[in-house]
């Protein structure tokens, strides 16, 4: 792998924060400093966390970054929970994106389980 860009954990986050951003678009402005920052915030800290773990030299240290960046992909799944809660979103809205965040999640929890065993292997010798 010559980059974070093949990582296919990275695309999915990628497209989670690319969805994000589009729905903070059609927040109201009220919503600006408040929902709007906390979403990209998440969703821009996913990819971000992703790129940087890829640029560490050991297993260990690229495991806490994705772990980060795995708390960050719940964290908007709240901040999507919210838009439904004030009715910024349909309730099949929700459940898209909802369903959308959950398979990035499980991408990327296959990604830390490999580079967990990685770290294992290179830790025994």
């Amino acid at each position: 792998m010559n980059s974070f860009e093949e990582l296919e954990c990275y695309r999915a986050a990628r497209r989670i924060r690319c969805e994000a951003s589009k729905f903070c678009k059609t927040l109201p402005g009220n919503e600006r400093f408040r929902l709007v920052d906390q979403m990209l915030r998440a969703s821009r800290s996913v990819t971000a966390n992703i790129a940087e773990g890829y640029g560490r030299h050991h297993h260990r240290e690229n495991l806490q970054f994705l772990r980060q960046a795995r708390g960050s992909l719940y964290e908007t799944i709240e901040h999507y929970h919210t838009a439904l809660d004030e009715s910024y979103i349909t309730t099949e809205q929700h459940s898209i994106r909802r369903a959308e965040v959950e398979e990035a999640i499980r991408i990327l929890n296959g990604f830390i389980r490999y580079v967990n065993g990685c770290a294992e292997r290179q830790h025994r010798r």
